[in-house]
């Protein structure tokens, strides 16, 4: 599960984790990589702490771009990147989480800006190389939008599914990388779980031979747009579907968006 309790009061932390435990036993974070450098008070060092003190296993995402438009956080100039390197290594010596992700989405930041990309690429590398030499055992990563991978731009995003567009190269820009994760919402391109194909998640074993996770799964439960209505049932069935779907694959973890939907205005 992502972090989504109910509320953020005690009894309803206490709930979140208690549930989390029951459903695998991960919990995710995601936010601005500022966030992690500040390996005593932030955000997810609180989540970190409060994971391990729960018996759960901590996944931490740090982001340095807005996923809408592909506009950088702060600047990727030498001193953000020796900053976000540094407070990625000391979160790494200080909380030794199993799994640190770098930058989430990021082939939207490709399609945006190639010239940032070949920059967080850089980053990339020099990050994981500090973090794995202050604690050799953490699983580090990127995450990939599977949708938009695929040459996926038609339903809900509003374009046109077009294979030939897609970005599996993008995978060969980060060697390094411990885990092959991507987010899904498989529901923005097709109407009901029913219509998603056999091999639509299948096919990333034909990109890569490493562990795959997926860093956000979802499905919708609205009864709109027109055309695209859904419902807890509709919902359900996707988690089957999700997990038959992936039976196959070498599959490291999976983390369900929301728990409890969160109030995000």
């Amino acid at each position: 599960m992502s972090l989504s309790p109910k509320s953020f009061q005690p009894a309803d932390f206490e709930d979140f984790f208690l549930k989390a435990r029951e459903a695998g036993g991960l919990v995710s974070w995601a936010g601005d990589w500022k966030e992690v450098s500040n390996s005593t008070s932030s955000a997810p060092a609180v989540v970190a702490s409060l994971a391990i003190s729960h018996n759960c296993t901590p996944i931490i995402e740090a982001q340095f771009f807005t996923r809408s438009d592909g506009r950088l956080l702060r600047p990727l100039n030498y001193t953000t990147i020796q900053s976000y390197k540094e407070g990625a290594a000391a979160f790494a010596d200080r909380y030794k989480p199993k799994y640190l992700g770098l930058g989430i989405e990021v082939n939207a930041l490709y399609e945006k800006s190639p010239t940032d990309f070949d920059a967080f690429v850089r980053l990339f590398n020099e990050t994981y190389d500090a973090v794995k030499s202050r604690s050799p055992s953490i699983k580090v990563f990127t995450v990939f939008q599977l949708e938009k991978m695929k040459g996926l731009s038609g339903g809900r995003f509003g374009g046109t599914n077009d294979p030939s567009k897609a970005e599996w190269a993008l995978l060969d820009r980060f060697p390094k990388s411990d885990i092959i994760a991507f987010t899904t919402y498989p529901g923005l391109i097709y109407k009901s779980p029913p219509e998603i194909p056999a091999g639509y998640y299948t096919e990333i074993g034909s990109h890569t031979s490493k562990p795959i996770a997926f860093t956000e799964i979802g499905w919708h439960t609205d009864a709109s747009p027109a055309g695209w209505e859904s419902n807890g049932a509709e919902q359900a069935q996707f988690v089957v579907t999700f997990f038959n779907l992936t039976a196959g694959l070498n599959k490291e973890f999976a983390v369900w968006n929301f728990l409890y939907d969160q109030n995000t205005f």
